[in-house]
């Protein structure tokens, strides 16, 4: 089978999500890489070095330069005739361009996908990630998302594939790019940090989330976290949510603290290598999927282990 890879990228490096989705499509068939953007051609030659890309496909108009999802899924459905499988990253951009993917081609789409099982066979989680189904499509076409972290990230270097030119249709002239606001920040990205630290509900405010959780970090090197309670609450901004409608991620170290572990949350972190859990509450579900469990109040055993490090 013949494979097509969605490229994210910032217009100057390729995304970490980008390279677990290479993994999956090697697994599938031969892979080549689309690079949708403006002035990308930097980012084009970074992907033909990406190990296990064929060939790469670079789509250079003003009209992809801000990935508007209206103006790429029509460039990609077109592109599409000459390759039997489509996959993105599930990522914000991901999620947004593959269902327009897959109503241009008339077909279902597979979301989130953990293994591949064959040319047309997967798994995906359902039910919060509680339970894992399999899944395989009689589609003509397939348009997949992927699980960042449920593939190993392809090796930056090593392929030489060819690049060629990619026409689309250009703008659609339905949507425009009025503005965009980056959060900055010192702190590894939360989808690719080594370790994270978590806070929940618990911390009651702001100031308490932020004069427990960042020394500790800032001992760790850490990305920070959080529950949906704590960013419903207002004690943190919507991109530190951890979760089912937050992120997904798998680091080598989770740490959640105040975090009594809901289904929701759960289905974002439980991935991780080793997860250390520290609530007053013995009966919270975040034990039963913690390597590492202190029953103990925060406001003691969070200082306690910052001044400890």
């Amino acid at each position: 089978m013949n494979t097509l890879v969605l490229v994210e990228h910032d217009n100057s490096s390729v995304s970490d999500a980008t390279l677990a989705v290479v993994t999956a499509a090697g697994q599938i068939g031969e892979v080549t890489a689309l690079v949708a953007g403006h002035n990308c051609g930097s980012v084009a030659e970074a992907a033909a070095k990406i190990a296990g890309v064929s060939k790469v496909l670079k789509a250079d108009d003003a009209a992809y330069g801000e990935f508007l999802a209206e103006n790429v899924a029509p460039l990609v459905a077109g592109i599409m005739a000459d390759y039997d499988a489509f996959l993105a990253p599930a990522t914000t951009s991901g999620k947004n361009i593959a269902p327009r993917v897959a109503a241009h081609l008339d077909v279902m789409q597979i979301s989130d996908i953990l293994t591949v099982e064959g040319d047309k066979t997967f798994t995906r989680p359902i039910y919060a990630g509680n339970a894992i189904a399999t899944v395989q499509s009689a589609d003509p076409k397939l348009v997949i998302t992927v699980r960042g972290t449920a593939f190993e990230k392809a090796a930056t270097e090593g392929g030489s594939a060819s690049v060629e030119d990619a026409a689309g249709p250009g703008d659609a002239g339905i949507s425009s790019f009025v503005t965009r606001e980056v959060a900055k920040s010192e702190r590894p990205e939360l989808t690719a940090a080594k370790v994270i630290v978590s806070g929940g509900r618990a911390l009651k405010d702001s100031e308490t989330f932020d004069s427990v959780i960042n020394p500790l970090a800032d001992k760790l090197g850490a990305a920070i976290g959080a529950s949906r309670a704590a960013v419903d609450a207002g004690y943190v901004p919507n991109d530190y949510q951890v979760g089912q409608t937050g992120k997904i991620v798998a680091p080598e170290v989770y740490i959640a603290i105040g975090i009594s572990g809901a289904i929701q949350h759960l289905a974002g972190m439980k991935d991780s290598k080793v997860i250390i859990a520290i609530n007053k509450d013995e009966d919270a579900p975040i034990f039963q999927v913690a390597d590492i469990g202190l029953v103990a109040d925060l406001y003691n055993a969070v200082p306690e282990l910052t001044n400890a490090l």
